[in-house]
This record gives C-alpha cells, sequence and structure tokens, in this order.
C-alpha cells in the first residue's frame, strides 16, 4: 500500500506526535513542535494549489497573517471569544482569497507567481501602516488562548500542542478527502494541462479559483492557531520570509503529496533549532541546502521514496507475471 494514500505513515507521524509532550525536556521543545505543526498546515494549503493544481502562488505568508489578524482584531478590539473569532478567520481568508484569486488567476506561470509576491507585499504594508485597525508596528498584545471545554484547557503548552495535532489530523484527512475526490482530479488535470483539461470539460477558472480559496483557508485557520499560540502579533508576521519557509517545507517533504509538507515542516523546524548560532547567515545555508535538495532529490522526502517504491513494485510485477497470463500463454504455446 502507497505512502500517500496508505495509513502506514500517517500511523507512525500521530503515534510520535501523541507521545512526544511525554519526552519533551521542557515547554520549549513542545513550542517548537506545535509552531511546526501549525506550519505544516499551512503548508498543506500551499501544496493544494501549488502540488496538485500547479499554481505557485507566493502570498500565501501574507494570507496566514490575515487570519492571524483576523483572530487578534476581534478578540482583543472587539471582545470575542476565540472560537467564533477562529472561524471568522478561515471566512475572512476565504473571501479575500476569492477575490485575489479572481484577479491573478487570469495570469499564468511566472507572471502569476510575480503578482501574488507582489500581493503578499502589499498585504505586509497594509498591517504595518492601516494603525487604526491592526495597530501598525505597536502590533495586538493580550490575544487570548483558545477557550477550552468539556474540561479541557488549552492555557498549558502541552493543551496548545495536543489541539494543533487534532487540526493537524482533521486538515490532512480533509485534503485526503479532496485529493482523492473528482475535484482533485480536477485540480490535477489543470496541473498537467490546461489544453487538456478544457478538452476534458474541466471550467479552468472555477477549479483554480476554488483550489485557491480552499489553500488560503488552511494559511488562514493556521494563523488563527498561531495568534492563539503566540498571543502576540506584529507586522513581520506577513513578511515574505514566511511564505518561503512553508514553500521550503512543501519542497524537503515533497510537492503534490500529503505527507511531505507535514515531514517538512517538522524536519527544517528542528534543524533550524539546531543552527541557532547560525541565524544571521540563515539564508546562505539553507540556499545551498536546498539547492542540493532540488539538485539529488527533486520530489522532496515522500516523493522520491514514493518513486523508488513504484519502480521496485513495477519491477517486481514485470519479474513475476500473474499465473493466469503464464498459463493461458503456456495453453497458447501447446495449441500451436
Amino acid at each position: 500500500m502507497s505512502l500517500l494514500h496508505g495509513k502506514t505513515g500517517w500511523t507512525v507521524l500521530i503515534a510520535i506526535a501523541l507521545a512526544f509532550p511525554l519526552v519533551a525536556t521542557n515547554n520549549y521543545h513542545l513550542s517548537v513542535m506545535t509552531l511546526a505543526f501549525i506550519f505544516a498546515i499551512a503548508a498543506m494549503g500551499l501544496n493544494l494549489i501549488t502540488g496538485y493544481t500547479g499554481q505557485f502562488n507566493l502570498a500565501h505568508g501574507g494570507f496566514m497573517a490575515i487570519g492571524a489578524y483576523t483572530v487578534g482584531i476581534l478578540t482583543v478590539d472587539h471582545q470575542w471569544p476565540f472560537w467564533p473569532a477562529f472561524l471568522a478567520a478561515g471566512a475572512v481568508t476565504g473571501f479575500i482569497g476569492w477575490g485575489v484569486g479572481l484577479l491573478s488567476l487570469r495570469l499564468k506561470g511566472h507572471y502569476f507567481s510575480i503578482f501574488t509576491l507582489c500581493v503578499g507585499y502589499i498585504i505586509y504594508l497594509l498591517i504595518e501602516k492601516w494603525e487604526g485597525l491592526t495597530h501598525g508596528s505597536l502590533g495586538l498584545m493580550g490575544i487570548p488562548a483558545p477557550t477550552g471545554f468539556g474540561g479541557i484547557s488549552f492555557d498549558s503548552a502541552r493543551g496548545q500542542y495536543y489541539l494543533v495535532v487534532f487540526f493537524l489530523v482533521i486538515g490532512a484527512w480533509v485534503m485526503h478527502r479532496i485529493v482523492g475526490s473528482l475535484l482533485g482530479r480536477s485540480f490535477m488535470a489543470v496541473r498537467n494541462s490546461d489544453a487538456l483539461a478544457e478538452a476534458l470539460g474541466i471550467r479552468l477558472m472555477r477549479t483554480k479559483t476554488l483550489s485557491f480559496i480552499l489553500s488560503v483557508i488552511y494559511a488562514g485557520f493556521a494563523g488563527a492557531l498561531y495568534a492563539g499560540h503566540i498571543r502576540f502579533l506584529g507586522p513581520e508576521v506577513a513578511a515574505t520570509h514566511h511564505t518561503f519557509d512553508i514553500v521550503m517545507f512543501m519542497l524537503v517533504g515533497g510537492i503534490g503529496t500529503l505527507l511531505g509538507p507535514v515531514l517538512g515542516a517538522v524536519l527544517v523546524s528542528w534543524v533550524t533549532q539546531y543552527l541557532q548560532f547560525l541565524q544571521d547567515y540563515r539564508m546562505v545555508v539553507f540556499g545551498p541546502l536546498l539547492i542540493v535538495l532540488l539538485i539529488f532529490l527533486p520530489d522532496g522526502i515522500v516523493g522520491t521514496w514514493l518513486k523508488r517504491r513504484a519502480r521496485r513494485e513495477a519491477a517486481a510485477a514485470s519479474a513475476n507475471p500473474p499465473r493466469a497470463a503464464s498459463a493461458s500463454v503456456t495453453t497458447g504455446a501447446r495449441h500451436a
């Protein structure tokens, strides 16, 4: 059974995630893993529009910031409870994504990517300059933690960790359902060829826009969880380096795979922690590493593993043909 569609990889990952707080030596390690899983949710969204639909969105970090600021503004300035604000973050991000998608998806290839890069920078400028709404460079402080229910509290580091794990599992399950559906096949048809997709009766603009909206909703919910975890927001949340971090997670793990963005987010986050002494030279270190990865593992860790597994299975199938086929060939030879 394939790791992409099977249960083995996800079962192992969930088991490790559930057991991690039992072996974590302090709350800092829990916080690192919590942030890794939050960005993994955002990376799954980017993977939908880029890995499955073939549209490279460079404003994804900006949409994550929109979700975070929606929660921050509604809870701090308007005293909303966390969970209604959380739902509003997904709705606001999806609505803005619909508008941006209608404009940007008329472009193709590099033009689309450059346009979305500009959109991401505009989001950053709006957050920094619109002081009446976002508090500008002062930021938003005092964002409440997610409200507990049923005797379960999310005030502690462990509680927030398990909350994020829960949403990661739900997000992965929903993404699995999307990718495996007829809609997901439409996304992949658009990725493979616009002309072929149109010939099959797929409405290009509608399909691309829907993929874009779904992907930024993932970013919006990830941003909402980020706001509830960090409890403070500043304009740097919308900085372009967050988008490039999410892109790195997707590429390292495996673009166009379900498990890849999650694995990439976890691995890169921990490597970053162990290389903190090189923080001032971060891009000097990660740039060459990413280039080497793309040269030797262009499909990422999970993608490369899947391709090698498929080749082994194909080679085994060709070396051992089914008995029925062998028997029919033998019978035919005897009749001849």
